[in-house]
């Protein structure tokens, strides 16, 4: 899988466009929360994690960021399991 390739870094350096080919074309869909004017989107690409922040106000994606330290899930530790992720 080519994700096994790409470092986090090579993809935060990556225009807008192509970041959000890499999250629809070769990442997995987690899970989604609401907040106010909006939602974020979790994906896994294999070795990091994709937060898409949507705004329902502006009705546009507002940012995309990437981590790999599983302490920024928190916000989604509730309602998810990360048990099938191998982490």
């Amino acid at each position: 899988m080519i994700m096994k390739l790409l470092s986090i870094e090579n993809f935060k350096e990556y225009s807008f466009d192509k970041k959000c080919d890499i999250v629809t074309m070769h990442s997995n869909y987690i899970m989604h929360r609401e907040f106010p004017n909006g939602k974020a989107y979790l994906y896994h690409t294999g070795t990091f994690f994709i937060e898409v922040l949507y705004s329902s106000l502006h009705r546009k994606i507002q940012m995309i960021n990437a981590f790999e330290d599983v302490r920024m899930l928190h916000s989604y530790a509730e309602t998810i399991s990360l048990v099938d992720l191998d982490l």
